[in-house]
């Protein structure tokens, strides 16, 4: 083994434990002074936790567009997007025996959802994305957020405060998942290439986990920590995110390239991962064998995206 894997390998590790640290202060901090302000944890984690843990697919995203790499913008978009859905939900779901969701999200929020990941597949059918879609996308950002807020319930909590602290471990907390999720994914990729693994796989699967990296360990961490409203408000709150915002901002850093690849497999794919997510939601809880479920449905995305790649 070469010196360069090895120190691959130290930065994944080093980079995983700063990314499970930052993970821990962002989830305690962000419920503390959200409840602080009587907001109830799926709004959270719909918001503020969502938010946060997709800044790694945001910055990826600018930079691969600034360095001439649009490409990947659709890739690491709709990769996420079915990695949070069927990744995400079937680990936390397999991690306990059920997910018992304190929150009606099909009211408003899984239309909005499923409306995202329609919208996103009518507006690339022509193989672009024109810049009255990227301020379409951010018109239904705006929609979305004002109607988390607005529409939440409002929770009573006069016995938690927030502090300084809370902030400044909330900041942390964000920079610590950001870059640590970003030298994550620098490594794996570094890692998938001394393996000689095509950069077509890297994109489209190894930078889509990664980036996805923060969702998981978030969710995770909030589910140990028995906050399933947390991890299936992160779940929802960061596809549509990745599809209004992370889809549209690069946009305006460059012209995207949207691959064909995307138009005629990857968006049907995550469409259909997203009905299913809405389907499983109608009776408010998530069990252990459905998330078993969607962990196979991920498995068989990632043996077909491999040998799409290999032809």
């Amino acid at each position: 083994m070469s010196g360069e894997i090895l120190v691959d390998i130290l930065i994944l590790i080093v980079s995983l434990a700063v990314l499970i640290k930052g993970s821990d202060w962002f989830i305690d901090s962000a419920e503390k002074i959200g409840l602080s302000f009587g907001i109830s944890p799926f709004i959270i984690g719909v918001s503020i936790v969502a938010f946060g843990t997709s800044l790694p697919e945001l910055a990826s995203c600018i930079a691969s567009v600034v360095g001439g790499e649009s490409e990947i913008v659709t890739g690491v978009v709709i990769g996420s997007n079915i990695t949070n859905i069927l990744l995400v939900l079937g680990l936390v779901a397999s991690y306990g025996r059920v997910i018992k969701m304190d929150y009606d999200i099909m009211d408003v929020d899984m239309p909005l959802l499923v409306g995202s990941a329609f919208l996103l597949w009518f507006t690339l059918q022509d193989g672009i994305l024109s810049l009255f879609e990227a301020c379409l996308f951010l018109v239904g950002l705006l929609i979305f957020l004002i109607n988390s807020f607005t529409s939440g319930e409002k929770i009573d909590n006069l016995e938690v405060r927030s502090t300084y602290r809370d902030y400044a471990l909330l900041i942390l907390g964000g920079v610590f998942v950001t870059y640590g999720a970003d030298f994550t994914v620098r490594s794996i990729t570094d890692l998938a290439h001394s393996f000689n693994v095509g950069s077509e796989i890297v994109a489209q699967t190894v930078l889509a986990f990664g980036t996805s990296l923060p969702e998981i360990v978030v969710s995770i961490a909030a589910a140990r920590k028995g906050k399933p409203g947390i991890a299936v408000g992160n779940v929802l709150g960061s596809n549509i995110f990745n599809t209004f915002a992370v889809m549209a901002i690069p946009s305006f850093f460059g012209t995207l390239v949207i691959p064909p690849e995307a138009i005629s497999f990857a968006i049907p794919f995550m469409i259909v991962a997203t009905l299913l997510f809405a389907f499983i939601s109608i009776g408010g809880r998530i069990t252990r064998w459905e998330g078993l479920m969607l962990i196979l449905f991920y498995l068989y995305f990632l043996h077909h995206s491999y040998q799409m790649a290999m032809t």
